[in-house]
């Protein structure tokens, strides 16, 4: 039988200086990386049958960047997620969803050599590759979560809870913001559609009507882009990594927009009243 072939990714230097050397030793062959590119350029050009990697390779979360181009270009490889915090939410819905298992730090030797034979004698034959979402639409799919999570955080904020609102008329606006995303994200356009021009005109109208400041506009601006951060960080897994740069930026460029479309409506409505 030949060896069995692990891919190992860590950022800490000890870490890497032992773990390695220690499976090895175990008749293991173990290519090492430092970081994300390293270990994307180890998967493109090798053959693997077990990945273990950090959860947070300089970033929170990289590991699951690497997890994910494993699973779509290598979907049998048995995958282990090495984690400090195994009750961090986020880690394991990922886990639970797209990770064989996961480690703790300080990573024990001996329990991980058990798993990795356990996970390797329960491995399917075959399974199928990790299909992934557009950003875009995992935001169509997530709509209704997004809205959830981004009200409650809102009624969270002593400033815009200030000003009393029923839940309608503090989210009226974002299911059009949302579609705008996501629209915006295929198109790559750099300008808002008029329709949505529209919409955040009236949305910095009515703003102004219901008592807000500008900072407060921006306050939940920022505050639906830290919403939708975290829902993309949730499901990292089911996301096609390669795009997910572009689409970040997408999402920055098109909630800018949509302010400043906001606040000018704000300011005229200023002018009209002073």
């Amino acid at each position: 039988m030949p060896n069995i072939r692990i891919l190992f990714v860590d950022d800490e230097p000890s870490i890497r200086a032992t773990l390695p050397v220690i499976l090895r030793k175990q008749g293991f062959e173990v290519a090492v990386a430092e970081t994300v590119p390293e270990a994307l350029d180890l998967i493109t050009r090798n053959q693997f049958d077990v990945l273990i990697s950090d959860l947070n390779i300089g970033e929170p979360g990289d590991g699951f960047t690497v997890v994910s181009a494993m699973r779509r270009s290598q979907p049998n490889a048995v995958t282990f997620i090495l984690t400090g915090y195994p009750d961090f939410e986020t880690a394991l819905t990922a886990i639970r969803n797209q990770v064989d298992d996961y480690l703790i730090k300080p990573a024990n030797a001996r329990n991980i050599i058990a798993a990795i034979h356990d996970r390797i004698a329960k491995r399917l034959p075959s399974r199928p590759a990790l299909l992934t979402l557009r950003v875009s639409d995992l935001i169509h799919q997530q709509t209704d979560v997004i809205i959830d999570q981004w009200y409650e955080v809102v009624e969270a904020n002593p400033d815009l809870t200030g000003i009393k609102l029923p839940r309608q008329d503090r989210i009226d606006h974002l299911p059009q913001v949302l579609q705008e995303i996501a629209e915006r994200i295929n198109s790559r356009s750099q300008t808002p559609s008029s329709n949505a021009a529209e919409a955040a005109a009236l949305h910095g109208k009515a703003r102004y009507e219901q008592g807000y400041t500008i900072p407060l506009l921006v306050v939940e601006s920022r505050l639906l882009q830290r919403v939708i951060s975290t829902t993309l960080q949730t499901n990292l897994l089911a996301i096609d990594i390669s795009m997910v740069i572009g689409d970040l930026i997408q999402i920055g460029e098109t909630l800018t927009s949509l302010l400043e479309e906001a606040i000018r409506s704000f300011q005229r409505q200023e002018r009209l009243a002073a």
